[in-house]
């Protein structure tokens, strides 16, 4: 068995809405990523170690959260052609 494309009614309104709620996780890691590095920045201007800390641990979550997006299709793709090679 494998999966067809176009086999079921309503699946370009499914692909538009799963695009579109990765684009909204995209422009809220943005706002993540920027809360972040001014955090970041802020805690070490004013030596505030815990916010520097804080806004170093957010913006690698930003990133993280960024590359997961991004690599999202790559990753199921991968792990759907490897999951077709079991007998």
């Amino acid at each position: 068995m494998s999966p067809k494309g176009g086999g079921l009614p309503g699946l370009e309104v499914l692909r538009t809405v799963v695009n579109s709620i990765n684009l909204f996780g995209i422009v809220a890691v943005v706002g993540a990523l920027a809360v972040s590095l001014g955090v970041w920045a802020w805690g070490h201007h004013t030596g505030g170690h815990q916010a520097e800390a804080n806004g170093k641990k957010g913006a690698v979550v930003s990133a993280g959260a960024a590359l997961g997006l991004g690599a999202a299709n790559g990753i199921v793709t991968f792990f759907s052609a490897l999951g077709s090679q079991v007998q």
